[in-house]
């Protein structure tokens, strides 16, 4: 634990930290999805966290422990999206100029809501150019800071204040805590800040990540032992369509995630429908992807008492409008 880039410490130091900042947000239960996967399900909705996302957490926690001088010169931030926003709102909240690069395929939604946050925003195409060789170019030019959207300590260590809260929110409702949580897996930072939470909390909790067929680079490194890199995925989940872990978060995924399981189109577009219709939970594709996999059958039925992460609502009208 003490060669890993953040420890619990820091996840409580966050948690005081976006304390009256960021929401607190709500956990819900269904009857209905008990039945059918028969465990006790307990889904933490990160779709009510400021800007629609978790991102929120890591974003403030983050910009806010910049110098005086740092945030004079701004900060720059590459997503396609959640982050984006997240950065942009932070930003604004604590009067730091933000430009954002964002691709070209990025849904509209969030693309309007980062610009409507106050950030600039400049657009790349993600199949030919590297999004942090733009934003370095930018971060040279001005002076200002890169905040990173997964590979940064303060970043995992504000994901990992959502556990604190999601935990403490369990035991008040049931009186106990869970077997395992199931979180979707991008670049790593919101599953290594949730692990170190996790365990720091209860040791014997199982952490089980989640990554869409096609866009499972965190599992192949896992199975490798290294970083692997793969094309860029297609997959409609595209808050994790990251192409390689990152350098921090991937030796604390190797020493505190359990396993990573995968998920199918299909299980994702269900998933969607479920929290919709039966939950009336609003969720983005990415943020269904871990209940995708409880729905599915990934996680081991020996877990009775199971946490899923719903851990964005920024959906696109059109997309809302098919599921």
């Amino acid at each position: 634990m003490k060669s890993l880039a953040i420890s619990f410490d820091d996840v409580r130091d966050a948690v005081g930290r976006i304390a009256g900042i960021a929401t607190v947000t709500p956990v819900q239960t269904s009857r209905w999805l008990n039945e059918q996967t028969g465990c006790e399900v307990f889904v933490k909705c990160e779709n009510f966290q400021r800007t629609g996302s978790f991102k929120f957490r890591g974003a403030y926690n983050a910009i806010s422990r910049l110098t005086p001088d740092q945030r004079g010169h701004g900060v720059v931030a590459f997503s396609s999206g959640n982050h984006a926003q997240a950065v942009a709102l932070a930003a604004r909240l604590l009067s730091v100029p933000a430009t954002i690069v964002m691709p070209t395929d990025a849904p509209e939604v969030k693309v309007q809501a980062t610009r409507e946050y106050g950030a600039t925003i400049v657009r790349f195409d993600r199949l030919t150019q590297n999004r942090e060789d733009i934003a370095r170019g930018l971060a040279g030019d001005s002076g200002a800071t890169i905040i990173p959207p997964f590979d940064h300590p303060h970043v995992m260590a504000g994901q990992g204040t959502l556990m604190v809260e999601w935990l403490e929110q369990v035991r008040v409702l049931s009186g106990t805590g869970l077997d395992a949580v199931v979180i979707p897996v991008g670049g790593g930072g919101l599953i290594a800040g949730c692990a170190i939470a996790a365990k720091g909390i209860d040791p014997d909790i199982h952490v089980i990540g989640v990554e869409p067929e096609g866009a499972d680079d965190t599992r192949q490194s896992l199975e490798k032992g290294e970083q692997v890199s793969i094309s860029p995925p297609t997959t409609i989940a595209d808050g994790i369509r990251t192409p390689r872990p990152g350098n921090l978060t991937f030796p604390i995924e190797q020493a505190l995630v359990d396993d990573v399981v995968l998920v199918t189109e299909a299980d994702i577009w269900r998933a969607l429908s479920v929290l919709i219709l039966r939950m009336k939970l609003v969720s983005e594709p990415t943020g269904a992807v871990a209940l995708a996999a409880l729905m599915a059958g990934r996680i081991p039925k020996s877990f009775r008492r199971v946490g899923v992460l719903l851990c964005g609502g920024n959906v696109e009208p059109e997309l809302l409008a098919q599921v």
